[in-house]
């Protein structure tokens, strides 16, 4: 039998769901400069094919369908997150940045260890603002991280005024705060989290995660609610962590849509519905400090 295409489908990387294609407008008005932090675009598949190593296989995202869903939830700006199918080849990503323009886009790269460092000035010029780590795939051990390699990376990004966002789960890290204390740069931790709602908010590691945004060294996506929520939506369960992350650090708390929703497990939800989750996560007064103020500080936009 031949072998399938790099960016086929495959048993261990199975193709995930599509996006919906026609989101509707939310309820919520989003103000001028409302920034959506997380998103990914993908293929297309036949001239961009995916890392032979990915876990997944997404659909087309193109930029098209992505700048569409922003118009009709009112959002005017982007940080495109790099996903982990095209490992540390962020062409496609800088591609979109560039179309985009600077003075709406944003990235999160994924980069070698071994990047020259001309590379990560010319990442910088282009608009990235962050690395990302996926700890699931470096972890050491449960709860335990490779500090001395990721100070190194913390270390050589923190002359652009970089930070260090990872996808972890909060509650594997019950000493986060401490782990990550002397820090070279700010981390950002997506998902709210990313730990099932069943562990409570009282648990150790989502409260190490609070102590270290009160300190100034972790911001906190509000994102993919599909990923720790045990409820439909609108997912209410996911309320009292967004309501938590808001009373410990108001202004560490940023906003993103996590489209296209690779990997999502039951009924593909509608943009416009994520959207309005944000009547019951954020309350009216905290709207714009979220959704323009933080990412304009975490990403570098001009208020």
């Amino acid at each position: 039998m031949a072998k399938p295409p790099p960016h086929a489908a495959s048993d261990s990387a199975p193709l995930c769901s599509a996006f919906d294609p026609v989101p509707r407008k939310p309820r919520v008005a989003m103000p001028p400069g409302a920034c959506d932090t997380h998103a990914h675009i993908c293929g297309p598949i036949e001239s961009h094919p995916y890392s032979d190593r990915r876990i997944y296989t997404p659909p087309d995202a193109p930029l098209t369908a992505y700048r569409h869903m922003l118009r009709t939830l009112g959002v005017e700006r982007a940080v495109l997150v790099q996903p982990s199918v095209y490992g540390t080849d962020n062409s496609v990503m800088l591609g979109a940045m560039a179309q985009l323009g600077r003075e709406r886009c944003r990235a999160v790269a994924v980069v070698d260890d071994d990047i020259p460092d001309e590379v990560l000035a010319q990442l910088d010029q282009a608009g990235v603002r962050g690395v990302r780590v996926n700890v699931v795939d470096v972890a050491e051990g449960k709860g335990v991280l490779p500090m001395a390699a990721l100070s190194r990376l913390g270390s050589r990004v923190q002359r652009f005024g970089w930070h260090v966002e990872f996808l972890m789960h909060a509650d594997e890290y019950p000493d986060l705060d401490r782990q990550f204390a002397d820090f070279p740069v700010d981390i950002v931790l997506g998902h709210l989290g990313y730990m099932k709602t069943g562990k409570g908010i009282a648990d150790p590691g989502f409260q190490s995660m609070l102590r270290l945004m009160q300190r100034g060294k972790c911001w906190v996506k509000l994102t993919g609610p599909y990923r720790i929520s045990t409820q439909p939506l609108p997912h209410g369960d996911t309320v009292a962590y967004a309501r938590a992350l808001l009373e410990a650090a108001p202004g560490r708390v940023v906003w993103g849509t996590d489209w296209p929703h690779v990997m999502v497990k039951g009924a593909m939800p509608n943009d416009g519905d994520l959207a309005d989750l944000l009547l019951e996560w954020v309350p009216e007064g905290l709207r714009e400090q979220v959704l323009v103020a933080n990412p304009a500080t975490l990403y570098g936009f001009k208020e």
